[in-house]
This record gives structure tokens, C-alpha cells and sequence, in this order.
């Protein structure tokens, strides 16, 4: 095996790991999108389930 060859080897797996990890993260790029929608839904749905007991209890 020649220089060239292994030179060639390890650039294959040096890109196979760069689209790895482009993948990962645009992966965590569009999960960390619906963070903020899914904190700002559930502490909607918790005041108003506070609010609710509040109106139903005075």
C-alpha cells in the first residue's frame, strides 16, 4: 500500500466523519428551534390551569 493510498483512505473517512457531523448538527439546529414554542406553550397552559382553580376555588 502506497503513501497515496492510505492518504486517500483517510481522507475518505475524514469526510465521512465531516457529514457525520454536519448531519448532527443540523439535526440539533432544528430541535432547538421548537425549545423556545414548546417552554412558551407549557407555561401558557400552566397559568391558565392555575388561573382556572384560582376562579373555581374563591
Amino acid at each position: 500500500m502506497s503513501t497515496n493510498e492510505m492518504t486517500q483512505a483517510e481522507l475518505a473517512k475524514i469526510n465521512a466523519e465531516i457529514a457525520k457531523l454536519i448531519a448532527e448538527t443540523s439535526k440539533l439546529n432544528r430541535e432547538s428551534s421548537w425549545y423556545p414554542i414548546l417552554v412558551s406553550t407549557s407555561l401558557i397552559a400552566s397559568v391558565s390551569t392555575i388561573t382556572a382553580l384560582l376562579i373555581k376555588f374563591i
